[in-house]
Protein backbone atom coordinates (compact mmCIF):
# COMPACT_ATOMS: atom_id res chain seq x y z
CA UNK A 1 0.00 0.00 0.00
CA UNK A 2 3.00 2.11 0.11
CA UNK A 3 5.67 3.20 2.03
CA UNK A 4 6.23 3.84 5.72
CA UNK A 5 6.02 7.89 5.09
CA UNK A 6 3.13 7.70 3.16
CA UNK A 7 1.07 5.77 5.79
CA UNK A 8 2.67 7.29 8.25
CA UNK A 9 3.84 4.79 10.82
CA UNK A 10 6.83 7.05 11.80
CA UNK A 11 4.15 9.42 12.82
CA UNK A 12 2.04 7.42 14.91
CA UNK A 13 4.74 5.52 16.55
CA UNK A 14 6.08 8.87 17.61
CA UNK A 15 2.90 9.55 19.09
CA UNK A 16 2.54 6.49 21.01
CA UNK A 17 6.57 6.98 22.58
CA UNK A 18 5.30 10.39 23.56
CA UNK A 19 2.17 9.01 25.38
CA UNK A 20 4.18 6.38 26.83
CA UNK A 21 6.87 8.91 28.06
CA UNK A 22 4.06 11.52 29.21
CA UNK A 23 4.06 8.47 32.25
CA UNK A 24 7.69 7.90 33.18
CA UNK A 25 6.82 5.86 36.32
CA UNK A 26 4.42 3.61 34.52
CA UNK A 27 7.07 2.75 31.62
CA UNK A 28 9.81 2.44 34.15
CA UNK A 29 7.63 -0.51 35.96
CA UNK A 30 7.01 -2.18 32.94
CA UNK A 31 10.97 -2.37 31.96
CA UNK A 32 11.51 -3.17 35.16
CA UNK A 33 8.95 -6.51 34.91
CA UNK A 34 10.37 -7.28 31.88
CA UNK A 35 13.57 -7.63 33.56
CA UNK A 36 12.42 -10.02 36.39
CA UNK A 37 11.06 -11.95 34.31
CA UNK A 38 14.10 -12.35 31.77
CA UNK A 39 15.67 -12.99 35.09
CA UNK A 40 12.92 -15.61 35.91
CA UNK A 41 13.59 -17.24 33.02
CA UNK A 42 17.66 -17.41 33.02
CA UNK A 43 17.07 -18.97 36.67
CA UNK A 44 14.64 -21.64 35.12
CA UNK A 45 17.08 -22.30 31.95
CA UNK A 46 19.69 -23.12 34.30
CA UNK A 47 17.86 -25.17 36.20
CA UNK A 48 16.50 -27.19 33.24
CA UNK A 49 20.41 -27.56 32.06
CA UNK A 50 20.92 -29.48 35.41
CA UNK A 51 18.17 -32.01 34.76
CA UNK A 52 15.75 -30.03 36.80
CA UNK A 53 11.68 -29.90 35.11
CA UNK A 54 10.40 -26.19 35.56
CA UNK A 55 7.43 -24.69 34.49
CA UNK A 56 7.31 -22.28 31.30
CA UNK A 57 7.28 -18.90 31.36
CA UNK A 58 6.00 -18.52 28.22
CA UNK A 59 4.06 -20.97 26.02
CA UNK A 60 2.62 -20.46 22.45
CA UNK A 61 -1.20 -19.42 21.54
CA UNK A 62 -3.42 -22.37 20.64
CA UNK A 63 -2.96 -22.08 16.85
CA UNK A 64 0.69 -20.62 16.42
CA UNK A 65 2.66 -23.56 14.29
CA UNK A 66 6.36 -21.66 14.51
CA UNK A 67 7.25 -23.47 17.60
CA UNK A 68 5.90 -26.80 16.70
CA UNK A 69 9.06 -28.91 15.89
CA UNK A 70 9.67 -30.37 19.10
CA UNK A 71 13.39 -29.30 19.65
CA UNK A 72 11.83 -25.94 20.44
CA UNK A 73 10.69 -27.76 23.49
CA UNK A 74 12.94 -30.42 24.10
CA UNK A 75 16.09 -29.02 23.47
CA UNK A 76 17.25 -26.48 26.26
CA UNK A 77 18.60 -23.88 24.67
CA UNK A 78 15.81 -23.07 21.58
CA UNK A 79 13.02 -23.48 24.61
CA UNK A 80 15.15 -20.61 26.24
CA UNK A 81 14.76 -18.79 22.78
CA UNK A 82 11.49 -19.58 21.92
CA UNK A 83 10.42 -18.20 25.63
CA UNK A 84 12.58 -15.11 25.37
CA UNK A 85 10.83 -14.10 21.92
CA UNK A 86 7.61 -14.55 23.51
CA UNK A 87 7.91 -13.08 26.63
CA UNK A 88 9.54 -9.97 24.25
CA UNK A 89 6.89 -9.85 22.01
CA UNK A 90 3.85 -9.45 24.35
CA UNK A 91 5.52 -7.34 26.30
CA UNK A 92 6.01 -4.81 23.20
CA UNK A 93 2.47 -5.67 22.27
CA UNK A 94 1.57 -4.67 25.90
CA UNK A 95 2.98 -1.23 25.81
CA UNK A 96 1.40 -0.46 22.64
CA UNK A 97 -2.53 -1.41 24.00
CA UNK A 98 -0.82 1.00 27.33
CA UNK A 99 -0.73 3.84 25.07
CA UNK A 100 -4.21 5.05 25.89
CA UNK A 101 -3.78 8.60 25.06
CA UNK A 102 -4.21 7.88 21.02
CA UNK A 103 -7.04 7.99 18.68
CA UNK A 104 -8.24 4.63 17.63
CA UNK A 105 -7.12 4.84 14.41
CA UNK A 106 -3.73 5.86 15.38
CA UNK A 107 -4.14 2.78 17.93
CA UNK A 108 -5.10 0.00 15.74
CA UNK A 109 -2.37 1.35 13.03
CA UNK A 110 0.70 1.10 15.91
CA UNK A 111 -1.02 -2.37 17.02
CA UNK A 112 -1.16 -3.46 13.31
CA UNK A 113 2.40 -2.47 12.34
CA UNK A 114 4.27 -3.52 15.92
CA UNK A 115 2.61 -6.71 15.16
CA UNK A 116 4.17 -7.18 11.60
CA UNK A 117 7.64 -6.31 13.35
CA UNK A 118 6.99 -8.98 15.99
CA UNK A 119 6.26 -11.56 13.27
CA UNK A 120 8.93 -10.76 11.41
CA UNK A 121 11.88 -10.76 13.97
CA UNK A 122 10.56 -14.75 15.00
CA UNK A 123 13.46 -16.85 15.82
CA UNK A 124 11.47 -19.43 13.26
CA UNK A 125 12.46 -16.96 10.07
CA UNK A 126 16.33 -17.16 10.93
CA UNK A 127 18.63 -19.98 10.05
CA UNK A 128 20.60 -19.89 13.10
CA UNK A 129 17.35 -20.04 15.49
CA UNK A 130 15.40 -22.36 13.95
CA UNK A 131 15.97 -26.01 14.93
CA UNK A 132 14.34 -27.45 11.49
CA UNK A 133 16.26 -25.38 9.20
CA UNK A 134 19.40 -26.39 11.15
CA UNK A 135 18.97 -29.42 11.15
CA UNK A 136 18.33 -29.41 7.07
CA UNK A 137 21.41 -27.38 6.44
CA UNK A 138 22.97 -30.66 8.35
CA UNK A 139 22.06 -33.06 7.03
CA UNK A 140 21.85 -32.07 2.99
CA UNK A 141 25.25 -30.02 3.37
CA UNK A 142 23.22 -26.73 2.90
CA UNK A 143 21.99 -28.05 0.01
CA UNK A 144 18.21 -26.72 0.92
CA UNK A 145 20.16 -22.76 1.54
CA UNK A 146 21.06 -23.06 -2.01
CA UNK A 147 17.58 -24.02 -3.17
CA UNK A 148 16.11 -21.42 -1.44
CA UNK A 149 18.14 -18.95 -2.93
CA UNK A 150 17.17 -20.36 -6.37
CA UNK A 151 13.73 -19.81 -5.20
CA UNK A 152 14.02 -16.37 -4.17
CA UNK A 153 15.94 -15.00 -7.15
CA UNK A 154 13.00 -17.01 -8.89
CA UNK A 155 10.67 -14.90 -7.17
CA UNK A 156 12.15 -11.48 -7.70
CA UNK A 157 12.17 -12.59 -11.29
CA UNK A 158 8.76 -13.00 -11.54
CA UNK A 159 7.93 -9.66 -9.38
CA UNK A 160 10.05 -7.54 -12.04
CA UNK A 161 12.48 -7.33 -8.84
CA UNK A 162 9.66 -6.94 -6.28
CA UNK A 163 9.56 -9.72 -4.20
CA UNK A 164 6.64 -12.56 -4.62
CA UNK A 165 6.52 -15.40 -2.64
CA UNK A 166 5.15 -18.46 -4.20
CA UNK A 167 2.35 -19.59 -2.10
CA UNK A 168 1.35 -22.68 -3.83
CA UNK A 169 3.04 -24.50 -6.71
CA UNK A 170 1.86 -22.13 -9.88
CA UNK A 171 2.08 -25.33 -12.47
CA UNK A 172 0.19 -27.61 -10.79
CA UNK A 173 -3.63 -26.10 -11.45
CA UNK A 174 -5.19 -25.00 -14.90
CA UNK A 175 -8.09 -23.22 -15.05
CA UNK A 176 -10.83 -25.17 -17.33
CA UNK A 177 -8.20 -28.12 -16.26
CA UNK A 178 -8.68 -29.03 -12.92
CA UNK A 179 -10.40 -26.24 -11.71
CA UNK A 180 -13.41 -24.06 -12.59
CA UNK A 181 -14.68 -27.02 -14.47
CA UNK A 182 -18.18 -27.30 -13.86
CA UNK A 183 -19.76 -27.71 -16.98
CA UNK A 184 -21.57 -24.82 -18.43
CA UNK A 185 -21.42 -21.67 -21.19
CA UNK A 186 -20.70 -18.06 -21.73
CA UNK A 187 -24.37 -16.88 -23.25
CA UNK A 188 -23.65 -13.23 -22.42
CA UNK A 189 -21.13 -10.62 -21.95
CA UNK A 190 -20.48 -6.88 -21.55
CA UNK A 191 -17.23 -4.97 -21.25
CA UNK A 192 -17.31 -5.76 -17.69
CA UNK A 193 -18.32 -9.16 -17.53
CA UNK A 194 -19.06 -12.52 -18.98
CA UNK A 195 -22.22 -14.38 -17.86
CA UNK A 196 -21.89 -18.16 -17.34
CA UNK A 197 -24.69 -20.39 -17.47
CA UNK A 198 -24.53 -23.80 -15.92
CA UNK A 199 -25.29 -27.31 -17.01
CA UNK A 200 -28.25 -28.82 -15.11
CA UNK A 201 -27.78 -31.90 -13.45
CA UNK A 202 -31.20 -32.48 -12.41
CA UNK A 203 -34.50 -32.92 -14.47
CA UNK A 204 -36.17 -30.61 -12.45
CA UNK A 205 -35.29 -27.06 -11.22
CA UNK A 206 -36.60 -24.04 -9.60
CA UNK A 207 -38.48 -21.66 -11.60
CA UNK A 208 -36.31 -18.81 -10.50
CA UNK A 209 -32.42 -19.18 -11.62
CA UNK A 210 -30.03 -18.15 -9.14
CA UNK A 211 -27.05 -15.64 -10.42
CA UNK A 212 -24.16 -15.12 -7.98
CA UNK A 213 -21.86 -12.23 -8.07
CA UNK A 214 -18.69 -12.86 -6.63
CA UNK A 215 -16.13 -10.26 -5.94
CA UNK A 216 -13.79 -8.22 -8.13
CA UNK A 217 -10.95 -8.90 -5.98
CA UNK A 218 -9.70 -12.25 -7.47
CA UNK A 219 -11.67 -14.27 -9.57
CA UNK A 220 -15.06 -15.96 -9.47
CA UNK A 221 -13.60 -19.50 -9.51
CA UNK A 222 -13.09 -19.42 -5.82
CA UNK A 223 -17.24 -20.74 -5.75
CA UNK A 224 -15.87 -23.45 -8.14
CA UNK A 225 -12.42 -25.01 -7.64
CA UNK A 226 -12.99 -28.43 -8.11
CA UNK A 227 -16.32 -30.57 -8.32
CA UNK A 228 -15.77 -31.53 -4.40
CA UNK A 229 -15.61 -28.48 -3.23
CA UNK A 230 -17.62 -26.59 -5.44
CA UNK A 231 -20.30 -24.62 -4.50
CA UNK A 232 -21.57 -23.95 -8.32
CA UNK A 233 -21.57 -27.80 -8.33
CA UNK A 234 -23.77 -28.15 -5.30
CA UNK A 235 -26.17 -25.63 -6.04
CA UNK A 236 -26.80 -27.48 -9.82
CA UNK A 237 -27.49 -30.85 -7.79
CA UNK A 238 -29.67 -29.14 -5.55
CA UNK A 239 -32.22 -28.30 -8.34
CA UNK A 240 -30.92 -24.25 -9.32
CA UNK A 241 -30.43 -23.04 -12.94
CA UNK A 242 -26.97 -21.04 -11.58
CA UNK A 243 -25.54 -18.18 -13.23
CA UNK A 244 -22.35 -16.71 -12.78
CA UNK A 245 -20.78 -13.69 -13.69
CA UNK A 246 -16.99 -13.60 -14.52
CA UNK A 247 -15.68 -9.73 -13.67
CA UNK A 248 -13.08 -9.25 -16.65
CA UNK A 249 -9.70 -8.26 -15.16
CA UNK A 250 -9.61 -4.29 -15.75
CA UNK A 251 -6.57 -2.76 -17.25
CA UNK A 252 -6.16 0.74 -18.11
CA UNK A 253 -9.32 1.19 -20.32
CA UNK A 254 -11.59 0.41 -17.56
CA UNK A 255 -10.65 3.41 -15.93
CA UNK A 256 -13.38 5.15 -15.93
CA UNK A 257 -15.30 2.19 -15.07
CA UNK A 258 -17.07 3.38 -11.49
CA UNK A 259 -20.13 1.41 -9.21
CA UNK A 260 -22.56 2.53 -11.68
CA UNK A 261 -21.27 1.06 -14.57
CA UNK A 262 -20.55 -2.39 -12.38
CA UNK A 263 -24.35 -2.24 -11.42
CA UNK A 264 -25.38 -1.58 -14.33
CA UNK A 265 -23.20 -3.66 -16.67
CA UNK A 266 -22.95 -6.60 -14.16
CA UNK A 267 -26.25 -7.74 -12.19
CA UNK A 268 -28.79 -5.36 -14.05
CA UNK A 269 -27.76 -6.59 -17.36
CA UNK A 270 -27.52 -10.07 -16.35
CA UNK A 271 -31.11 -10.09 -14.82
CA UNK A 272 -32.36 -9.43 -18.51
CA UNK A 273 -29.74 -11.92 -20.25
CA UNK A 274 -31.02 -14.62 -17.27
CA UNK A 275 -34.97 -13.86 -18.41
CA UNK A 276 -34.24 -14.51 -22.18
CA UNK A 277 -32.76 -18.14 -21.46
CA UNK A 278 -35.20 -19.02 -18.92
CA UNK A 279 -38.32 -17.14 -19.59
CA UNK A 280 -38.25 -16.16 -15.94
CA UNK A 281 -38.45 -12.53 -15.04
CA UNK A 282 -37.65 -13.20 -11.14
CA UNK A 283 -34.68 -14.41 -9.77
CA UNK A 284 -32.82 -15.01 -6.60
CA UNK A 285 -29.16 -13.48 -5.84
CA UNK A 286 -26.29 -14.38 -4.20
CA UNK A 287 -23.56 -11.70 -3.49
CA UNK A 288 -20.20 -12.55 -2.02
CA UNK A 289 -17.70 -9.85 -0.55
CA UNK A 290 -17.38 -7.30 -2.65
CA UNK A 291 -20.15 -8.49 -5.00
CA UNK A 292 -22.59 -8.55 -1.64
CA UNK A 293 -21.87 -4.83 -1.29
CA UNK A 294 -22.45 -4.12 -4.98
CA UNK A 295 -25.75 -6.59 -4.27
CA UNK A 296 -27.56 -4.30 -1.48
CA UNK A 297 -26.58 -0.82 -3.85
CA UNK A 298 -28.24 -2.88 -6.78
CA UNK A 299 -31.58 -3.80 -4.71
CA UNK A 300 -31.58 -0.19 -2.70
CA UNK A 301 -31.17 0.86 -6.67
CA UNK A 302 -33.94 -1.14 -7.63
CA UNK A 303 -36.18 -0.47 -4.78
CA UNK A 304 -36.07 3.14 -5.72
CA UNK A 305 -36.89 2.08 -9.26
CA UNK A 306 -40.20 -0.28 -7.99
CA UNK A 307 -38.14 -3.22 -9.57
CA UNK A 308 -38.66 -6.37 -7.46
CA UNK A 309 -37.37 -8.71 -10.14
CA UNK A 310 -34.77 -10.40 -7.33
CA UNK A 311 -37.23 -12.94 -4.99
CA UNK A 312 -34.42 -13.01 -2.16
CA UNK A 313 -30.88 -11.86 -1.35
CA UNK A 314 -27.90 -13.80 0.02
CA UNK A 315 -24.77 -12.01 1.38
CA UNK A 316 -21.68 -14.06 2.09
CA UNK A 317 -18.96 -12.37 4.06
CA UNK A 318 -20.39 -8.89 2.87
CA UNK A 319 -19.68 -5.30 4.18
CA UNK A 320 -22.75 -3.53 3.62
CA UNK A 321 -22.27 -0.83 7.15
CA UNK A 322 -18.70 -0.37 7.74
CA UNK A 323 -18.97 0.71 11.26
CA UNK A 324 -15.92 -1.39 11.72
CA UNK A 325 -13.66 -2.65 8.83
CA UNK A 326 -10.98 -4.38 11.53
CA UNK A 327 -7.57 -4.34 10.81
CA UNK A 328 -8.16 -3.38 6.82
CA UNK A 329 -8.72 0.84 8.54
CA UNK A 330 -4.96 0.55 9.11
CA UNK A 331 -4.74 1.15 5.47
CA UNK A 332 -7.51 3.53 4.91
CA UNK A 333 -7.84 7.38 6.00
CA UNK A 334 -7.57 10.53 4.18
CA UNK A 335 -3.84 11.02 3.25
CA UNK A 336 -3.33 7.69 2.16
CA UNK A 337 -6.35 7.71 -0.08
CA UNK A 338 -5.36 10.60 -1.50
CA UNK A 339 -2.08 9.12 -1.83
CA UNK A 340 -3.39 5.81 -3.42
CA UNK A 341 -5.48 8.20 -6.32
CA UNK A 342 -1.97 9.86 -7.51
CA UNK A 343 -1.27 6.48 -8.18
CA UNK A 344 -4.19 4.92 -9.48
CA UNK A 345 -4.18 8.13 -11.77
CA UNK A 346 -1.41 7.46 -14.07
CA UNK A 347 -2.32 3.59 -14.07
CA UNK A 348 -5.77 3.77 -14.28
CA UNK A 349 -6.28 1.00 -11.90
CA UNK A 350 -5.00 -0.44 -8.59
CA UNK A 351 -2.73 -3.34 -9.03
CA UNK A 352 -3.64 -6.40 -7.93
CA UNK A 353 -0.54 -7.43 -6.56
CA UNK A 354 -0.54 -4.51 -3.91
CA UNK A 355 -4.08 -5.83 -2.90
CA UNK A 356 -3.14 -9.42 -2.12
CA UNK A 357 0.34 -8.11 0.11
CA UNK A 358 -2.40 -6.28 1.98
CA UNK A 359 -4.60 -9.02 2.72
CA UNK A 360 -1.31 -11.48 3.29
CA UNK A 361 -0.06 -8.97 6.06
CA UNK A 362 -3.40 -9.31 7.85
CA UNK A 363 -2.27 -13.04 8.58
CA UNK A 364 1.47 -12.54 8.23
CA UNK A 365 2.80 -15.71 9.94
CA UNK A 366 0.38 -17.73 7.99
CA UNK A 367 0.76 -16.33 4.56
CA UNK A 368 4.14 -14.49 4.05
CA UNK A 369 6.73 -16.11 7.09
CA UNK A 370 5.54 -19.55 6.52
CA UNK A 371 6.68 -19.44 3.02
CA UNK A 372 9.81 -17.91 3.62
CA UNK A 373 10.72 -20.63 5.96
CA UNK A 374 9.66 -23.36 3.59
CA UNK A 375 11.20 -21.73 -0.03
CA UNK A 376 13.60 -19.96 1.30
CA UNK A 377 15.33 -21.58 3.95
CA UNK A 378 14.02 -25.46 3.65
CA UNK A 379 14.25 -24.82 -0.04
CA UNK A 380 11.05 -26.66 -0.47
CA UNK A 381 8.48 -26.73 -3.27
CA UNK A 382 5.29 -24.79 -2.28
CA UNK A 383 2.69 -27.38 -2.14
CA UNK A 384 -0.01 -27.46 -4.47
CA UNK A 385 -3.44 -25.56 -2.95
CA UNK A 386 -6.00 -24.95 -5.21
CA UNK A 387 -7.11 -21.84 -3.10
CA UNK A 388 -3.90 -20.63 -2.71
CA UNK A 389 -3.91 -20.38 -6.31
CA UNK A 390 -6.95 -18.39 -6.53
CA UNK A 391 -5.23 -16.42 -4.21
CA UNK A 392 -2.15 -15.33 -6.50
CA UNK A 393 -4.41 -15.04 -9.14
CA UNK A 394 -5.01 -11.46 -8.43
CA UNK A 395 -6.96 -8.76 -10.44
CA UNK A 396 -6.86 -4.77 -10.91
CA UNK A 397 -9.69 -2.62 -9.87
CA UNK A 398 -10.44 0.44 -12.00
CA UNK A 399 -9.24 3.59 -10.72
CA UNK A 400 -12.56 5.47 -10.43
CA UNK A 401 -14.40 2.34 -9.07
CA UNK A 402 -11.68 1.60 -6.40
CA UNK A 403 -11.64 5.38 -5.29
CA UNK A 404 -14.87 5.92 -4.51
CA UNK A 405 -15.31 2.71 -2.64
CA UNK A 406 -12.74 2.97 -0.49
CA UNK A 407 -13.50 6.53 0.57
CA UNK A 408 -17.20 6.51 0.40
CA UNK A 409 -17.93 2.95 1.70
CA UNK A 410 -14.94 1.68 3.76
CA UNK A 411 -14.09 5.49 4.90
CA UNK A 412 -17.03 7.28 5.38
CA UNK A 413 -19.45 4.49 5.75
CA UNK A 414 -22.21 6.27 3.32
CA UNK A 415 -23.92 3.37 2.34
CA UNK A 416 -25.03 2.50 5.73
CA UNK A 417 -26.86 6.04 5.94
CA UNK A 418 -30.45 6.99 3.67
CA UNK A 419 -28.99 9.16 0.43
CA UNK A 420 -25.38 8.66 1.47
CA UNK A 421 -24.74 7.61 -1.78
CA UNK A 422 -25.89 8.18 -5.00
CA UNK A 423 -25.83 6.23 -8.41
CA UNK A 424 -26.77 7.02 -11.23
CA UNK A 425 -28.88 9.87 -10.11
CA UNK A 426 -30.13 7.69 -7.52
CA UNK A 427 -29.83 8.44 -3.86
CA UNK A 428 -29.32 5.12 -2.43
CA UNK A 429 -31.54 3.65 1.03
CA UNK A 430 -30.98 0.23 1.74
CA UNK A 431 -33.70 0.54 4.39
CA UNK A 432 -35.73 0.30 1.34
CA UNK A 433 -34.38 -3.43 0.43
CA UNK A 434 -37.71 -5.62 1.01
CA UNK A 435 -36.05 -9.11 -0.30
CA UNK A 436 -35.97 -11.61 2.75
CA UNK A 437 -32.24 -11.78 3.27
CA UNK A 438 -29.74 -14.25 3.83
CA UNK A 439 -26.52 -13.28 5.61
CA UNK A 440 -23.84 -15.06 6.35
CA UNK A 441 -20.66 -14.32 8.51
CA UNK A 442 -17.19 -15.94 9.28
CA UNK A 443 -16.21 -16.13 12.53
CA UNK A 444 -12.34 -16.03 12.28
CA UNK A 445 -13.24 -13.12 9.20
CA UNK A 446 -10.24 -11.13 9.32
CA UNK A 447 -11.27 -9.18 6.34
CA UNK A 448 -14.65 -8.72 6.97
CA UNK A 449 -15.18 -9.10 10.50
CA UNK A 450 -18.35 -10.65 11.28
CA UNK A 451 -19.70 -8.29 13.90
CA UNK A 452 -20.16 -5.93 11.12
CA UNK A 453 -21.44 -8.09 8.55
CA UNK A 454 -24.37 -8.88 11.59
CA UNK A 455 -25.12 -5.27 11.26
CA UNK A 456 -27.24 -5.88 7.99
CA UNK A 457 -29.49 -7.61 9.80
CA UNK A 458 -30.43 -4.45 11.41
CA UNK A 459 -30.81 -2.39 7.45
CA UNK A 460 -32.97 -3.94 5.50
CA UNK A 461 -36.76 -3.58 5.69
CA UNK A 462 -37.01 -7.31 5.12
CA UNK A 463 -37.07 -10.72 7.51
CA UNK A 464 -33.32 -12.01 7.75
CA UNK A 465 -31.71 -15.08 9.17
CA UNK A 466 -27.91 -14.36 10.27
CA UNK A 467 -25.66 -17.37 10.01
CA UNK A 468 -21.81 -17.31 11.73
CA UNK A 469 -19.44 -19.83 10.08
CA UNK A 470 -16.60 -21.30 11.69
CA UNK A 471 -13.01 -20.62 10.31
CA UNK A 472 -12.76 -17.17 7.71
CA UNK A 473 -13.40 -15.21 4.91
CA UNK A 474 -12.90 -18.04 2.63
CA UNK A 475 -12.71 -21.59 4.09
CA UNK A 476 -15.98 -20.67 6.07
CA UNK A 477 -17.46 -20.49 3.13
CA UNK A 478 -16.17 -22.75 0.70
CA UNK A 479 -17.21 -25.60 3.39
CA UNK A 480 -19.22 -28.40 0.66
CA UNK A 481 -21.55 -30.75 3.63
CA UNK A 482 -19.31 -33.44 2.32
CA UNK A 483 -16.19 -32.98 3.52
CA UNK A 484 -17.68 -32.81 6.91
CA UNK A 485 -15.71 -29.67 8.55
CA UNK A 486 -16.32 -26.91 10.84
CA UNK A 487 -19.26 -25.62 12.14
CA UNK A 488 -21.67 -22.73 11.99
CA UNK A 489 -24.06 -21.31 14.47
CA UNK A 490 -28.04 -20.32 13.85
CA UNK A 491 -30.43 -18.15 15.53
CA UNK A 492 -33.44 -17.04 14.01
CA UNK A 493 -33.93 -14.06 16.36
CA UNK A 494 -31.80 -11.13 15.26
CA UNK A 495 -31.77 -8.95 18.61
CA UNK A 496 -29.09 -5.60 18.07
CA UNK A 497 -26.09 -7.15 19.97
CA UNK A 498 -24.03 -9.35 17.78
CA UNK A 499 -22.84 -11.20 21.15
CA UNK A 500 -26.50 -11.47 22.46
CA UNK A 501 -27.54 -13.09 19.12
CA UNK A 502 -24.20 -15.46 20.02
CA UNK A 503 -25.18 -15.92 23.00
CA UNK A 504 -28.41 -17.32 22.66
CA UNK A 505 -27.83 -18.93 18.88
CA UNK A 506 -27.03 -23.14 18.51
CA UNK A 507 -23.75 -24.87 17.15
CA UNK A 508 -24.13 -26.93 14.26
CA UNK A 509 -21.93 -29.38 13.10
CA UNK A 510 -20.98 -29.36 9.53
CA UNK A 511 -21.39 -26.57 6.29
CA UNK A 512 -23.88 -23.84 6.41
CA UNK A 513 -24.81 -24.82 3.19
CA UNK A 514 -28.16 -27.20 3.05
CA UNK A 515 -29.22 -24.57 5.61
CA UNK A 516 -29.14 -22.27 2.79
CA UNK A 517 -30.57 -24.48 0.74
CA UNK A 518 -33.59 -24.92 3.16
CA UNK A 519 -33.89 -21.24 3.50
CA UNK A 520 -34.27 -20.56 0.04
CA UNK A 521 -36.50 -23.03 -1.65
CA UNK A 522 -39.72 -20.99 -0.86
CA UNK A 523 -38.39 -18.43 -3.19
CA UNK A 524 -37.64 -21.04 -5.73
CA UNK A 525 -40.77 -20.69 -7.96
CA UNK A 526 -41.81 -24.15 -7.67
CA UNK A 527 -39.96 -26.77 -10.24
CA UNK A 528 -40.12 -26.78 -14.02
CA UNK A 529 -38.00 -28.90 -16.47
CA UNK A 530 -34.65 -28.17 -16.39
CA UNK A 531 -32.79 -25.60 -19.09
CA UNK A 532 -29.71 -26.15 -20.88
CA UNK A 533 -27.46 -23.58 -21.81
CA UNK A 534 -28.86 -22.34 -25.72
CA UNK A 535 -32.23 -23.36 -25.60
CA UNK A 536 -33.13 -19.95 -24.69
CA UNK A 537 -33.13 -16.77 -26.61
CA UNK A 538 -29.25 -16.08 -26.15
CA UNK A 539 -26.91 -18.67 -28.45
CA UNK A 540 -23.78 -19.72 -27.02
CA UNK A 541 -20.68 -17.33 -26.95
CA UNK A 542 -18.15 -19.86 -25.40
CA UNK A 543 -17.26 -22.30 -23.17
CA UNK A 544 -17.00 -22.14 -19.29
CA UNK A 545 -15.05 -21.19 -18.09
CA UNK A 546 -15.17 -18.28 -20.82
CA UNK A 547 -12.61 -16.02 -21.82
CA UNK A 548 -12.79 -12.97 -19.43
CA UNK A 549 -11.22 -15.15 -16.29
CA UNK A 550 -7.91 -15.73 -18.69
CA UNK A 551 -7.01 -12.46 -18.74
CA UNK A 552 -3.71 -11.67 -16.43
CA UNK A 553 -2.33 -8.79 -18.46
Amino acid sequence: MGSTDSVGVGRAFLQMTADLMSEPQKLLDAQTQLWHDYLQLWHRTTRRFLGETTTPMAAPAKGDYRFRDVAWEENVVFDYIKQSYLMTARWLQARVQDADGLDEHTHRKVEFYTRQFVDAMAPSNFVATNPLVLRETLESGGENLLRGLTHLLEDLEEGGGELRIRQTDMKAFSIGSNIAVTPGKVVYQTDLMQLIQYEPTTEKVYRRPLLIIPPWINKYYILDLRPTNSFVKWATDQGHTVFMISWVNPDESHADKNFEHYMKEGPLAALDAMRKCTGSRQANVIGYCLGGTLLAITLAYMAAKDDHRFASASYLASFVDFTDTGEMSVFIDEAQLAQLDERMVDRGYFEGRDMASTFNMLRANDLIWSFVINNYLLGKDPFPFDLLYWNADSTRMPAAMHSFYLRHMYHENQLSKPGGITIAGVPLDVAKITQPSFIVGTREDHIVPWKTVYRGTQLYDAPTRFILAASGHIAGVVNPPAANKYTHWRNPETPIDPEAWLAAAEQIPGSWWPEWARWIQPFGGGKVAARTPGDGKLPVIEDAPGSYVMRNV
